[in-house]
């Protein structure tokens, strides 16, 4: 759990998720100007529609020379959901960059382990499939949505970056279409993927989930870019993915990336469709979340400008 975070209701059950929506007015929509209500860090608890009695942390790294028409990025913390040290990642790029810098923190009161992050709550413990609008990758659109509708900005669309469980978090919400305001996306450093395969079974392929063939040419025809430290290799940390169908992807992260890179290749390939996505070695790097931001800064910055 981040530090500085208040406790959370810890609800778990469909019924507790039921209650949460019946009780939507009880709590007000979140006033989002407090992210851009000075220069530098601004912090703001935030209450999705979607997920009422679940508080999310915000964190704004705000340019001085803010505007409406300011590029927006959202980032996507690893699994410490350490979401204000991403927000300070990117404080100097904000500035250097004049981009709005929004670190969403899914506090794992509220969100608790891989299946409400990494994978976007598609299917609760026991497997059973959850509603799409139970889904976290949810989130940031309904975000994007707010910060438009309280005139906070008004650009068409946003950048996305994720780093570890983020990058994750990132490339598999991408997978199931949440693509339509979305300029620019990276997954850096991600445990495990998604693969744009339906012979393979969710949460390592698209297989038994309500992606079709017909989907597959827009999924790869997106601008994806997958970030892979060539220092990333390390296999002996509790929160690398060691199960079976993990290691079938690669041994060490970055061979991983490479992997999904390939997949996405022949892919492509036999559908007869061009492949956008591209794969980005980031030298001397392992899984470093501030050195991957600071890979990604100027080519994130550069497609949101340009």
């Amino acid at each position: 759990m981040a530090r500085g975070f208040p406790s959370a209701h810890p609800y778990c059950t469909s019924a507790n998720q039921t209650r949460e929506r019946d009780h939507a007015e009880a709590i007000p929509l979140s006033d989002l100007a407090t992210l851009i209500a000075a220069p530098g860090a601004n912090d703001l608890v935030y209450h999705d529609p979607a997920f009422l009695g679940r508080p999310i942390w915000l964190h704004a790294a705000r340019p001085t020379m803010w505007t409406p028409a300011t590029p927006v990025l959202f980032v996507h913390h690893g699994v410490r959901r350490n979401g204000r040290d991403y927000r300070d990642y990117w404080l100097a790029h904000a500035e250097a960059y004049d981009l709005l810098a929004i670190a969403i923190t899914f506090p794992e009161d509220g969100f608790p382990d891989y299946l409400w992050y990494n994978f976007g709550n598609l299917h609760g413990k026991d497997g059973t499939p959850n509603p799409r609008q139970d889904w976290t990758f949810g989130v940031g659109p309904r975000l994007f949505q707010a910060l438009r509708q309280q005139g906070i900005t008004t650009v068409p669309r946003h950048g996305l970056f994720g780093h570890s469980a983020g990058g994750q978090y990132v490339h598999r919400m991408l997978s199931f279409g949440y693509r339509a305001h979305v300029a620019v996306a990276v997954s850096a450093n991600a445990g495990t993927y998604a693969m744009p395969d339906l012979s393979i079974d969710w949460p390592w392929g698209l297989g038994a989930t309500e992606v079709a063939p017909h989907d597959l040419p827009a999924w790869l025809g997106f601008p994806l870019t997958i970030m892979a430290g060539t220092e990333d290799i390390k296999t002996s940390g509790r929160h690398f993915p060691k199960g079976p169908n993990s290691m079938r992807q690669g041994p060490t992260r970055y061979a991983r990336a490479h992997t999904y890179h390939r997949v996405a290749q022949h892919a492509a390939q036999a559908l007869g469709v061009p492949l956008a996505w591209e794969l980005i070695d980031v030298p001397s790097v392992g899984h470093d979340g501030a050195r991957m931001s600071d890979a990604a800064a100027p080519l994130i910055a550069a497609r949101l400008h340009g």
